[in-house]
């Protein structure tokens, strides 16, 4: 199962592969991260380029085209299955916490 190699995900992760839904290169995964999170969440180039080369060795994005000097990353089908579990498993989270908003 997908969710061996990676039990859960960081926030960065989250954002980055939410991000990868299109075919995206460094600077507009960087810009799109932000936007998803409403700004909470910022992705320095150096954690960036580290996951990306992480998420590439396991197959989780490839290497989508390279225009110039710019490599376009996607989501594998790996990856999407990745990311809709971590969703899945934030939801549930979240889903098991509601009664919290009735205590006063």
């Amino acid at each position: 199962m997908a969710r061996e190699q990676l039990q859960t995900l960081s926030e960065p992760m989250y954002y980055i592969l939410l991000s990868l839904t299109e075919p995206r290169h460094g600077y507009d995964i960087m810009t799109r991260v932000s936007e998803l999170s409403g700004g909470r969440v910022a992705v320095g180039a150096g954690t960036l380029y580290t996951l990306l080369s992480r998420f590439e060795k396991e197959k989780i994005i490839y290497l989508y085209a390279e225009e110039k000097r710019r490599k376009i990353y996607a989501l594998t089908e790996k990856g999407l299955e990745i990311l809709k579990e971590e969703y899945r498993r934030l939801k549930t989270m979240v889903d098991d916490g509601n009664f919290l908003e009735n205590i006063k």
